[in-house]
């Protein structure tokens, strides 16, 4: 059964990259290669608000369920506050904006031996609801330090918190004294495609091995792995991710940029996808880019030096700077929501305050055509 349902995604891989895109008629400006996005609007949770006995904060994923109309989304606590969860939640999304957020349920993560995680021996990112069982496949950055390398993760959950499975993950994601992840730039986005056939995962930085991080000066390389919802690994392509959007003062270099979430484009297509890029400078704030990226030309590195690859090709969708969205916080999750009868899709978005008085926590909606 595996091996049929692998079968099929090799066979519609080869399909999205043979077929060629049809020409337009008439020529384009080169404006419209930024797909028109609108602003719908937004909704604050309170700092430090309480459910259930936990604290909302560090929501740093999300995730739509069409089939009951809930949102679920992660949070980043490494069971320091307490115990690593996720919650459900409900809230309107129409042109009138976001309304507001109503928490339904939350569950605390179980290790495989159904006991609680202690206290940092996880770093919880992104979490995607699995389109054929309904279960949670979420993703970890594990650890480095001094005292501790402890690998990120891709994990699978049942709704009611319940362990169900780990995939494998490629061995150059594996956390070594001088290869693998740097320290909280590991496995961060996440998506299912094809259906839910495919598995697609993201690195928030450069492996150690594939050079610095992105800077005020240059941009940096990335991962994205491609598996089988089973686990097969298949690919792993080169992205390139744009420099730091300023530099810091009075002291330089105290700025960043690293995906943050990834999502497939369209359910079905194996190939196209939305990369958020999350750039944050010490005392400039943040910069928030949703870029449309495509990996049917890029060449397969995985588990291999990046060399010469062909990285995934990409373009921008809609940096939040222009559309008024104030404030702009840590933006870490996106998910498609419900469509719009205008047949516009809406785009969601949540923020992770770090647990912090000086951030907030937002749900922000976005009208895509």
């Amino acid at each position: 059964m595996v091996r049929s349902k692998a079968s099929l995604v090799v066979a519609t891989v080869a399909l999205a990259c043979a077929v060629a895109p049809v020409a337009n008629a008439a020529p384009q400006p080169v404006a419209s290669d930024v797909a028109p996005v609108r602003m719908l609007g937004q909704q604050m949770i309170p700092f430090d608000m309480d459910f259930r006995g936990t604290t909302v904060g560090g929501l740093s994923g999300i995730d739509f369920q069409p089939s009951t109309g809930e949102y679920v989304l992660i949070s980043d606590d490494r069971s320091e506050r307490d115990p690593a969860r996720f919650y459900t939640a409900r809230f309107g999304v129409d042109d009138s904006g976001v309304g507001p957020v109503m928490f339904t349920d939350t569950r605390a993560l179980r290790t495989p031996d159904c006991s609680r995680y202690a206290p940092k021996s996880l770093d919880p990112e992104e979490i995607r609801v699995d389109p054929w069982t309904g279960d949670y496949f979420w993703t970890q950055e594990g650890e480095r330090t001094d005292a501790v390398l402890a690998d990120p993760s891709v994990r699978i959950t049942h709704p009611d918190g319940t362990f169900a499975a780990e995939l494998p993950i490629p061995e150059n994601e594996r956390i070594r004294p001088t290869t693998g992840p740097r320290q909280n730039l590991a496995l961060e986005g996440a998506t299912f495609a094809a259906g839910g056939a495919l598995f697609v995962t993201a690195m928030e930085g450069p492996l150690l091995q594939d050079g610095p991080v992105a800077t005020a000066k240059t941009g940096a390389t990335s991962r994205l792995t491609v598996q089988a919802r089973f686990g097969r690994l298949l690919a792993q392509y080169a992205y390139p991710m744009e420099p730091v959007f300023a530099e810091s003062s009075p002291e330089p270099g105290q700025g960043m940029n690293g995906i943050a979430s990834i999502l497939a484009a369209d359910p079905l297509d194996p190939t196209k996808f939305l990369v958020l890029e999350r750039s944050y400078v010490l005392g400039v704030g943040n910069k928030i880019r949703i870029y449309e990226a495509d990996t049917s030309g890029a060449t397969n590195v995985l588990d291999a030096p990046l060399g010469t690859a062909q990285p995934v090709a990409k373009r921008l969708l809609v940096d939040l700077a222009d559309l008024g969205l104030d404030p702009i916080d840590n933006i870490e999750g996106m998910t498609w929501g419900p469509r719009l009868p205008s047949g516009e899709r809406t785009l969601i978005l949540v923020s992770d305050n770090n647990f912090s008085d000086k951030q907030v926590t937002q749900i922000v909606a976005l009208a895509v055509r």
